[in-house]
């Protein structure tokens, strides 16, 4: 717990320092086209996925993402705001948070972990959520550690960061299984299902969405050790700091207030009521006061 939050610490730290108010392209691109572009994961629950009934895009990082998109559409003053939602996956979204793949994407809304690589390319917000990676198993598996893996495969999709951390806790422990790469987790569900692997690797709050969507009922258990340590944050393109700090004042009150309770009881409620002590820490830390600037 406590390397936990140290380590949260040192990311807020960093996080922080690029808050510093400069001039940047993305609001007065939203300004002049009148849209917002949010990037959305479509198979990532409870953070992002799509509603089966409506075909939209739903989710606790979305529901984070739209109260932003409304209070920048009441800073700028501009009610007319439409909202384009563009479908990203675990391999494009840094480069349409950057511009370098089209349809550009202003504000990536999935479970993305912050890294220092990836801060490279883009921004992060303030943490959103932690997590760890976990192994979702079939019910009846006797998968429970990751050494139990040996000789046998575990899908995971590509380009995350829980695929570089699954095959250096492997190779840590001399565990010899076959990684399988999968584009999204719908996938690697199936070939789990199918018994073509004994396990998907995932964050931990994924596999519980994958795993209670009602198709899955039933069929699943996740293991219980976690293998890595990952907090989430919203990429927004890199060096536009103002755009990033409206993005970072909307999660602070939503922190500062306690609004924040309201999306996580939507979402997370009914897996185990409050948030962890690690979250609430997470919140606190974030909840930083609106002031004055001098």
């Amino acid at each position: 717990m406590k390397r936990l939050l140290f380590a949260a610490v040192a990311l807020f730290a960093g996080l922080g320092a690029a808050t510093t108010a400069s001039a940047g392209p993305t609001l007065d691109r939203i300004t002049s086209t009148g849209q917002i572009s949010l990037g959305y994961r479509d198979s990532s629950p409870p953070f992002s996925s799509v509603d089966p009934a409506t075909g939209k895009p739903v989710g606790y990082a979305i529901d984070l993402c739209l109260r932003i998109v409304d209070d920048i559409k009441t800073t700028l003053n501009r009610p007319d705001l439409t909202v384009q939602f563009v479908p990203v996956t675990a391999e494009n979204r840094f480069n349409k948070v950057a511009g370098i793949e089209t349809p550009q994407v202003d504000l990536e809304c999935g479970n993305s972990t912050i890294t220092i690589a990836r801060q490279k390319l883009v921004n992060f917000s303030y943490m959103t959520f932690i997590t760890g990676g976990a192994l979702m198993i079939p019910a009846k598996s006797t998968v429970k550690l990751l050494p139990d893996l040996a000789g046998k495969k575990v899908s995971v999709v590509k380009g995350t960061t829980t695929e570089t951390e699954l095959r250096s806790r492997l190779n840590d422990a001399g565990v010899k299984a076959e990684v399988v790469l999968v584009d999204d987790h719908a996938a690697g569900v199936k070939l789990l299902e199918k018994g073509k692997v004994a396990a998907h690797a995932a964050d931990q709050l994924v596999l519980i969405g994958l795993a209670l969507e009602p198709a899955n009922r039933g069929k699943f258990a996740l293991a219980p050790e976690l293998f890595s340590y990952e907090p989430y944050g919203l990429a927004t393109p890199r060096g536009d700091d103002d755009f990033l700090l409206m993005v970072n004042s909307t999660i602070a009150r939503l922190y500062r207030t306690g609004q924040i309770q309201t999306y996580y009881n939507q979402w997370f409620g009914d897996w185990g009521g409050r948030p962890s002590a690690l979250l609430i820490a997470m919140f606190a830390l974030f909840g930083i006061p609106e002031g004055t600037p001098q």
